[in-house]
This record gives structure tokens, C-alpha cells and sequence, in this order.
């Protein structure tokens, strides 16, 4: 078998070990361990690479602000602020026909602007979330679903560990994804409330109306969640205007959260700890992910699969819009067996090289952004997509009454939402790039 065969079969391999629940970390280190062995004949240069490969997959200065943006989190899911947010939105838009619904929705776009994590946003979210709805009469489908869709705006609207990771890889400039991720956010909270609309006229009896609040109501609510707007505009504020790299921002964030959660009486000694053993676990997870794709990725290196597929799509003539087309569906596809930081350590490294030599009428840099957030938007999609996304299962889980299929019904109407926005995204680049352009 040829060294770009055996690269080629890693994958077959790779996915029957994620289907017998090994977990993906282990599951990419053993294949690019083996891989290596077999395609260099020996354990002699793998054991040269070994020695150096662990330092330089976690010497990245950029990957400290992974374990900021967790903690972060930590602090913003126990500090109280997810029921703030919602309140706020609730007290401006649940009146309205499926407004509860849609204030679930604005407050997973607010916590998504500190926490950064979509299966942490959504589960803090639904546990406020969930009872509301239904004590106003909402289906168990469009609970749920509305809630699942929501979660994934934790990793779009930055700060995003996503996209970190994703410039890490290709070496792009942190801030300018972050700011080129705004606009689709904001276009994807947008889309998923319009969808809210449509589903309850079409289905009436879906949800039902919570009293309008009154003015007094309303500027309790919004002063309420006057400290998460500091924090936000604080982070990327200051990273845009250049007064601290988006590291030190990160810092910023995890103080200013951590102020928060203190000032609410909600990070008590134990409470501290359960944050930061929380952040360790889940950091050291991450960095185990991206050390098994470092080595997995090596071996695919050596075997010269990225190499050889991208000299293929060259010579084969086919129209850029077709491969990226075909790069983004085998994303949806891996959205069923995989999470979102295991799909973009896994596949940038070859899908990345694959697309930057065809022409899409945009610069290096330029093209690099835009290919980064159509990626992330439609991993996020992944993430909602029945039957295996990880997010409908963390919020039917914490929704036992509603049966699985009614919340695989319930959403949807928001995987349309993504796809039709995923379309816009591709046939309009500028609507991604446009802050770039002004800011850059």
C-alpha cells in the first residue's frame, strides 16, 4: 500500500475507533503513531519527533488564552449572569408571539460573549430557560430546539476557543477573526428569532405569551446586566483599540467575570475551586485533543495526502465554488460523529492547503477569515444536527419530559435558519469582511 493510501485509510480507522467511543484524542494519537511507524519503517524517527513535538504543540504563547476564556466561562456560569441576561431580554421581547423563545435566544448570544463554549452555553442557558418557557406554555419541541440552536452562538460570537484554535493552525491574526465573526453572529441570533416567528405561526399552539412589562421593568432589567456589557466591551474593546493583545484581554475577561460572580455572592471559597478544577479538566482535554492531532497530522504529513489531494483538485480544473461546496457538506457530515474542536484540528490541516490555491477574487489574509467562519458556522451546525448534534442531547437531557424526536422536530426550522445564512455567507464574502475592511 502507498504512503498516500495508508493516509487515506487512517481516516476509515480513525472513524471506527470514534464509533466504539475511544475517545478522539487517544483515537488520533494512536493512528498518527502507528501511521508514522508504517509509512517511515521504524520507530527511530518518530521517537526524534516525539521528543520535540509535545513542546512545540503547547509552546504557543496564543494557546494560554484557552484556559482565560474557560475560566471565564466558569465564572459567567456561576455567577448568576445567565439569568440576568434572560431576564433582560425577556422583559424587552417576551410579550410578543414567541418572545420568550427569542429573549432564550438573545441571552445565548449575550453569554456566548463571555463564555465562548457552546455545550457550556446552552446548558446554562436551558436550565433558566426551559422552566420559563414552559410555565408560558411553550411545546417541549420548541423549547428545546430554540435553546439547542442558541447554544451554538457560545462559539461564534467571540470570544470563541474555536477560532483561537483555528488561527493557531493557520496562522492568522486572533483580533481580525474575532471581529470578522461579529457580523454572522449577530446575523445568526437574527436568523434563529425570525425562524421562531415563522414556527409559531404556523404552529399557534406552540407557545403562548408572557405579560408585557412595564417601563419600570424594563430599566431593572437592563441595569441588571449593565456589569456583562463592561466585561464585553472591556475584552474586545481593548483588543481593537490595541490596549492589550487578545490574551491579556482573555485576562481581563476571567477578572471581570470573576468580579461579577463574587460581587453576586456566588463565588464562595468551594465555588472557586469547582471553577478552576473545572478549567484544568477541560483545558487539559483540549490540549490532549491538539496534541493527538499533532501527531495525527504529522503522519498525514509524511504520507503526503494534503500534498497530493490539492495537486488532484488542481489539475482536475474544478470550479473553486464546487470544492468549497464539497468541503463544506463533508462538515455537515462530520457534525454526526464528531465535536467541533476535533473536526477543525482534524481537517484544517488538509482542507486549508486544499482551498487557498484556487481563486475566490480575494487576498490571502482576506480569503483565510472568510474560510474560517464559514467553517465554524457550519460546525456549529453540526452541533444541532439530528440525529448525533452534541447539543441536542446536553439540552433533552436537561428537558426529560420532551421525547428526543420532538426536539430532533423542534430544531429544524433552525438548521434551515443556518443554511440559508450559510449560503448568504458564501455568495456575499463581504458581509463577513466588512468590519475587517473599515478596522484594517
Amino acid at each position: 500500500m502507498s504512503d498516500v493510501a495508508l493516509g487515506g485509510w487512517s481516516f476509515a480507522v480513525l472513524l471506527l475507533f470514534i464509533f466504539l467511543r475511544m475517545p478522539i484524542g487517544l483515537a488520533m494519537l494512536v493512528v498518527g503513531l502507528v501511521g508514522n511507524v508504517l509509512v517511515n519503517g521504524s520507530w527511530t524517527p518518530l521517537l526524534a519527533q516525539l521528543k520535540s513535538l509535545t513542546y512545540e504543540s503547547f509552546s504557543s504563547y496564543s494557546l494560554s488564552i484557552v484556559p482565560l476564556f474557560l475560566l471565564m466561562g466558569q465564572f459567567a456560569t456561576r455567577g448568576g449572569m445567565s439569568r440576568q441576561l434572560f431576564d433582560a431580554a425577556a422583559a424587552l421581547l417576551g410579550h410578543r408571539k414567541g418572545g420568550v423563545a427569542m429573549a432564550a435566544v438573545g441571552a445565548c448570544a449575550g453569554f456566548g460573549a463571555i463564555c465562548g463554549s457552546s455545550l457550556a452555553t446552552a446548558a446554562t442557558m436551558a436550565k433558566v430557560a426551559i422552566p420559563e418557557m414552559r410555565r408560558f406554555g411553550y411545546s417541549g419541541a420548541l423549547s428545546t430546539g430554540c435553546l439547542a440552536a442558541g447554544g451554538t452562538l457560545g462559539i461564534l460570537i467571540p470570544p470563541s476557543v474555536i477560532l483561537v484554535i483555528y488561527a493557531i493552525l493557520t496562522e492568522q491574526n486572533i483580533a481580525k477573526l474575532f471581529l470578522a465573526a461579529v457580523l454572522p453572529g449577530l446575523l445568526a441570533a437574527l436568523g434563529y428569532m425570525l425562524a421562531i416567528a415563522v414556527y409559531v405561526r404556523l404552529r399557534p399552539n406552540a407557545a403562548g405569551r408572557r405579560d408585557k412589562a412595564d417601563r419600570e421593568e424594563r430599566i431593572a432589567a437592563l441595569i441588571a446586566v449593565w456589569p456583562v456589557l463592561v466585561v464585553f466591551i472591556a475584552v474586545i474593546g481593548g483588543i481593537y483599540l490595541g490596549i492589550f493583545t487578545p490574551t491579556e484581554g482573555a485576562a481581563v475577561g476571567a477578572l471581570g467575570t470573576g468580579l461579577i460572580a463574587l460581587a453576586n455572592g456566588a463565588l464562595g471559597p468551594r465555588a472557586l475551586i469547582d471553577a478552576l478544577l473545572e478549567t484544568a479538566v477541560a483545558t487539559a482535554m483540549i490540549f490532549f485533543i491538539v496534541f493527538g492531532a499533532a501527531v495525527f497530522n504529522t503522519f498525514l504529513a509524511f504520507s503526503q495526502l494534503p500534498q497530493e489531494l490539492a495537486q488532484s483538485v488542481m489539475e482536475a480544473g474544478l470550479d473553486p465554488w464546487t470544492v468549497l461546496a464539497a468541503i463544506l457538506l463533508c462538515y455537515l457530515a462530520f457534525g454526526c460523529v464528531m465535536d467541533s474542536l476535533s473536526m477543525i484540528l482534524l481537517t484544517i490541516p488538509i482542507f486549508f492547503p486544499l482551498v487557498s490555491g484556487l481563486d475566490f477574487g480575494l487576498g490571502p489574509e482576506e480569503f483565510a477569515i472568510w474560510f474560517g467562519i464559514l467553517v465554524l458556522i457550519v460546525v456549529e451546525v453540526g452541533l444541532i444536527t439530528p440525529p448525533v448534534g452534541m447539543n441536542l442531547f446536553v439540552i433533552n437531557s436537561l428537558s426529560q419530559d420532551v421525547p428526543m424526536s420532538a426536539t430532533f422536530r423542534g430544531v429544524i426550522p433552525f438548521v434551515a435558519s443556518d443554511i440559508l445564512r450559510i449560503i448568504i455567507l458564501v455568495a456575499f464574502p463581504s458581509i463577513t469582511l466588512v468590519m475587517l475592511r473599515i478596522l484594517y
